[in-house]
């Protein structure tokens, strides 16, 4: 343990948790400085107080100095993680979120709720969509404007006889009771809420019914919502992961994606300059022009090898296949047999054991076990799960299954946050169709959620011929969307477990139990892993999931 002097200890003390014990946080203000002594840390025999003592103390600038020297001279990128940020971005499109949260590592996000929050607020007489500069100065601009305002009178109009339908249809005498887990229970607490009209529980309840069916109404009328309306999302992130989203956004087509990069830019700048420099240095714009040459050389190879021979008659006859609303789909296209995603698995498991032999001697011999062997390793692993926060282990990362999915871009939103998987996504579209909610049709709205679809189809049709890219802003949420998820057999069971939950939106929860039964019809013996999924229907969603909240905060008060 190094030793310091009294007035050495009273320095320290302003820059580390503590100066005399071997595990300490440090606190010195400057984020470049921290980031520096941790990478200072690994290139000298010096303890961290000590090389802060000796380099930092006296030498104001050190750490803006060091990253200089190592991110320009040396190129070493992983320091560029010693620094954090909290960004908060408001006002951007779900294009433009969306481009954010494509980045899988190094940045966390938190993205305004379409299911808390609704979107029917005007400001300064405007419904809150992005008015694209290349659309508003174009002959589209006043079709574009009408039809997203359409859509938000939809919306609007639409939120408050919705939610008094549902709770017609579903009537909080059916809901309100916050302890029910028996008829015993059920009637004994009916009888205190008859005698005790003012509870505090039945207050309770009444709040958490009242929440879940606004959610309820929330949800099914998210579908009328433009891709520009704009939203609000918080990102928390390191200064390499930060660096890489800045050079993503500075090479798009899209003008609101290069205004953003800018702004990110300029406010990462006041806490963790040095990390995110090169974003649009010299080799921050060779990289911003190698992404753009990607992108371009794709279109090019589909242009010339793809474009008018891809049809129907490539599709794999021996897919299985789930369609349950017209244009929409979930397909498992790509998985390896049973038989062999098992040898993979299992030959995983025992190399983590099998200390001096290697993996090919591992698989060579698992492949001669016996079946019924195989099988009981992979159910044991299974047996031990007791909940779907124990996830399964690496060795389930061996077997990946290949989903084509097509379904609508509300939904998509929520699949899309998972990022230990491949996702590859193509440009907002009107040609895969929709679905029009039940409840709308049940409250005679259907008429005017298809005209509002109809005019959306219309619209995009003209803008997408010489604005593509920018045609996008005008699709709504409910519009069917191609993408593909490729996944390995853990994440698949973490996705399928999460997403399938009560209190999730119908609409994934519909895709996820079919990605479930769709892995369990070819891989039945490794879908047993997959414990956790539920196939149910509920009808107030949130609910149940309120109840258990209200029921942990009542413990936490006493």
């Amino acid at each position: 343990m190094a030793k310091f002097l009294p007035r050495e200890k009273k320095e320290l003390q302003k820059h580390f948790s503590n100066v005399d014990k071997n595990v300490f946080a440090v606190t010195t203000p400057a984020q470049v400085d921290r980031g520096a002594l941790m990478s200072r840390y690994s290139r000298t025999n010096k303890s961290m107080r000590r090389i802060f003592l000796d380099e930092f103390l006296q030498n104001e600038g050190r750490g803006e100095q060091f990253y200089n020297k190592v991110l320009v001279e040396y190129g070493d990128d992983s320091v560029a993680e010693l620094g954090e940020a909290q960004i908060a971005i408001e006002g951007l499109t779900n294009i433009a979120v969306k481009k954010i949260q494509d980045r899988r590592i190094g940045l966390s996000y938190l993205e305004k709720s379409s299911r808390y929050v609704s979107w029917n607020k005007k400001v300064n007489g405007k419904y809150r969509f992005y008015r694209d500069p290349v659309l508003m100065k174009s002959r589209f601009a006043d079709m574009y404007v009408d039809a997203c305002n359409l859509d938000f009178d939809v919306y609007s109009k639409g939120i408050d006889p919705l939610t008094k339908y549902i709770r017609e249809k579903y009537p909080i005498e059916k809901y309100r009771f916050i302890d029910s887990s028996s008829t015993r229970a059920k009637n004994k607490t009916e009888k205190l809420f008859s005698n005790l009209k003012d509870s505090s529980a039945i207050k309770s309840a009444r709040l958490i019914y009242q929440s879940s069916t606004r959610a309820k109404a929330l949800d099914i009328l998210r579908g009328l919502l433009p891709a520009s309306t704009l939203t609000n999302v918080g990102i928390t992130g390191n200064g390499r992961a930060f660096e890489y989203l800045l050079t993503v956004l500075f090479s798009s087509s899209l003008d609101e994606e290069r205004r953003l990069a800018t702004q990110i830019k300029k406010e990462l700048d006041t806490v963790i300059k040095s990390f995110v420099r090169r974003s649009n240095d010299k080799y921050g714009l060779q990289l911003q022009k190698y992404l753009q040459r990607t992108k371009r050389l794709a279109h090019d190879h589909f242009v010339r090898y793809g474009g008018g021979s891809i049809t129907a008659a490539d599709t794999d006859k021996t897919a299985t296949t789930i369609l349950y609303t017209k244009g929409e789909q979930t397909r498992l296209v790509d998985y390896p047999t049973q038989g062999s995603a098992i040898n993979k698995i299992v030959a995983f498991i025992l190399y983590e054991q099998a200390n001096n032999v290697s993996y090919a001697q591992v698989l060579s011999h698992v492949k001669q076990m016996p079946a019924e062997h195989k099988n009981k390793i992979i159910t044991s692993f299974a047996n031990i799960r007791q909940n779907r926060r124990q996830r399964l282990s690496r060795a389930f990362e061996a077997v990946e299954y290949t989903f084509d999915l097509i379904n609508n871009f509300g939904m998509f939103r929520d699949l899309h946050r998972h990022r230990t998987l491949t996702l590859q996504r193509q440009l907002l579209t009107t040609n895969f169709g929709f679905a029009i909610p039940s409840e709308l049709s049940e409250i005679g709205l259907s008429d005017t959620f298809q005209e509002c679809m109809d005019n959306t189809r219309y619209v995009f049709n003209k803008i997408c011929r010489k604005h593509p890219l920018q045609s996008q802003y005008v699709v709504n949420f409910a519009y069917n969307y191609p993408y593909t998820i490729r996944m390995n057999l853990r994440e698949a069971a973490h996705l399928i477990e999460l997403r399938t939950i009560p209190q999730g939106h119908a609409d994934y929860r519909r895709v996820t139990q079919n990605m479930y039964h769709q892995i369990n019809k070819v891989h039945p013996i490794l879908a047993q892993l997959v414990k956790f999924v539920d196939t149910r229907t509920y009808d107030l969603e949130r609910f149940e999931s309120e109840k258990k909240t209200e029921s942990k905060r009542k413990k936490l008060r006493f």
